[in-house]
């Protein structure tokens, strides 16, 4: 059983990965100093898996201790790294935050996956890396623009500093570009949790329908887009952690071409801001109270994926439609406003 370090393994994502791995062999153990997330959903790991997953509180930016978990756990074979901030809106407002929690963190897991001879290394990228391409839908070869944030650059920068590492040690390295993730576990134990207001579509949405929120805001409705809302790829959560533990598969078989490889991971349908309101009116039965507003600095106007190389390489495959994205989101939406510990921590993080 190959031992796994997850980082940001209480994220969303990460919870969903850690899942996962659990349900093909692996034995993962995770690292996440709850500055963005809440160790709640080990909780709901364990429910679902029966395991208990043991979560190392540490910054990543502080070296000596990252360092100290690969001192206790010499036997990491894999490392997927998830942990970064990653509000597109608070990286435009506070960018030195970002390159330095994101980079910092970053470099530290690198130097203990060289110091302590971890073979294989997922690095969980973005789309944002595209920046606002001149064709849809992108291939891991469209040539990246310039990002639309700093929150964008953190992940040009990460690809860069993980392709130029590659060169030089002899871990083996994954890029996995995701587009945009949404929905919840099909048991509705473990889904996205934002802190604060919400800056992703989906859990805005949720939370208006529950009441949390008093109005949705879309942000610009005069995008050059078929309805005037932004063009984005939503994909289901679970789909997105599936493709980590197919990546570490395909680098465990020894597959992989290269030192470092690339692939996109969203459906390869690009769906509007509006489109993805109206199906979850459809999936939920609720009216949503939203309102257009002005365009939001730091989004791109349309993007989607080309994931033929992730379903050819890899053997990945999309499992879930947008009527379940939305319709486990929802799901997840009114578990938690049932579940008074995650409501709780969710609270305490908020003040």
């Amino acid at each position: 059983m190959k031992k796994i370090l997850v980082t940001g393994g209480c994220g969303y994502i990460g919870s969903h990965t850690i899942v996962d791995l659990i349900e093909n062999g692996f034995e993962p153990i995770c690292v996440d100093d709850n500055s963005r997330s809440t160790p709640a959903l080990l909780n709901g790991i364990e429910k679902i898996t029966g395991k208990k997953i043991k979560n190392y509180k540490v910054d990543l930016t502080v070296f000596d201790d990252t360092h100290a978990i690969f001192q206790e756990n010499p036997d990491i074979e894999g490392i997927i790294h998830f942990a970064a901030y990653k509000a597109v809106g608070e990286s435009v407002e506070k960018p030195l935050l970002y390159f330095e929690n994101n980079l910092s963190s970053l470099i530290n897991i690198l130097r203990c996956a060289k110091e302590f001879d971890v073979p294989y290394f997922i690095f969980s990228s973005s789309c944002t890396v595209y920046g606002n391409p001149d064709e849809v839908p992108v291939t891991e070869t469209t040539p990246p623009k310039p990002a639309a944030s700093p929150y964008g650059y953190t992940k040009q920068m990460g690809e860069q500093i993980v392709n130029e590492v590659s060169k030089k040690i002899p871990t083996r390295f994954i890029l996995l570009r995701y587009f945009n993730p949404v929905g919840a576990h099909p048991s509705t134990d473990i889904g996205e949790l934002p802190m604060g207001k919400p800056e992703n579509l989906v859990p805005a949405i949720t939370q208006t329908a529950i009441g949390k929120l008093p109005q949705l805001k879309v942000y610009g409705d005069d995008y050059p887009t078929r309805d005037g809302s932004c063009v984005r790829d939503y994909i289901h959560v679970c789909d997105i952690a599936h493709a980590h533990i197919l990546a570490l598969q395909y680098l465990i078989d020894n597959k992989n071409k290269n030192k470092c490889e690339v692939f996109n991971l969203g459906t390869g349908n690009g769906i509007t801001v509006l489109e993805v309101i109206k199906a979850f009116e459809k999936v939920s039965g609720v009216k949503l109270n939203y309102v257009i507003g002005p365009r939001r600095e730091g989004d791109m106007v349309a993007i989607y994926a080309d994931n033929t190389l992730a379903r050819q390489a890899l053997g990945w495959k999309i499992n879930f439609s947008l009527d379940d994205m939305m319709s486990t989101a929802w799901k997840w939406e009114l578990k938690l406003k049932e579940d008074e510990t995650l409501h709780n921590n969710q609270n305490a993080k908020m003040n």
